[in-house]
């Protein structure tokens, strides 16, 4: 799969996306910033690591005018039992027809990097010892769009512009939330509590 030309300064068409949760999501958000992040599989350990950081700061994150979207390239179906808590919509596409459109790529460096061995062993690490609490639940053994996703990260503005991007060398590789929030500060005026009610 080549990687597409979408960057900073394209703009991305108006769309609404079904979330697992059955709400419809906006994109671009006429509102705020869009941080819309490709993740892997339904349950995958390093994107389960990453995504707890995101949801420690959930509000912070809204608090700068960010609205958080994350897609995997799972069904519906597999991808609810592992994200029934989270504070933000997660977006199943199982085609990966938004993979492609935005040229998120698979590719076997995905686990082979060594950069990406820590956040692995860590991931399977804090993983298992949900599980084993029961606050998580095992991915699948042969996950559907396979296990070679590489992530990425793209900021939308309400105008549909994209503003950054960020395509993952390795499983483990993207923003993190000072980035994230970093580059939300550049583009926008953070908003105040009364704005969020």
């Amino acid at each position: 799969m080549s990687r597409s030309p979408v960057g900073p300064g394209s703009t991305v068409q108006e769309r609404r996306l079904t979330a697992v949760s059955g709400d419809q999501v906006a994109v671009p958000d006429p509102d705020r910033l869009i941080h819309l992040q490709f993740r892997r599989f339904a349950g995958c350990p390093v994107c389960n690591l990453h995504l707890r950081s995101v949801v420690r700061r959930h509000e912070e994150i809204e608090a700068a005018g960010v609205r958080e979207v994350v897609v995997f390239h799972s069904p519906a179906d597999e991808l609810l039992p592992h994200t029934a808590d989270l504070p933000f919509a997660v977006v199943a596409d199982p085609d990966k027809r938004l993979y492609r459109e935005f040229g998120v790529e698979s590719s076997p460096r995905a686990l082979l990097d060594p950069r990406a061995w820590w956040p692995i062993l860590r991931a399977v690490a804090s993983g298992l010892r949900e599980v084993v609490h029961g606050r998580e639940h095992l991915p699948s053994s042969t996950p559907h769009g396979g296990r070679l996703g590489l992530p990425a990260d793209f900021l939308i503005a309400p105008d549909g512009r994209i503003l950054a991007t960020k395509h993952g060398e390795h499983a483990y590789d993207q923003w993190l939330v000072d980035e994230l929030l970093r580059l939300a500060a550049v583009h926008t005026t953070p908003r105040t509590p009364e704005q969020h009610s």
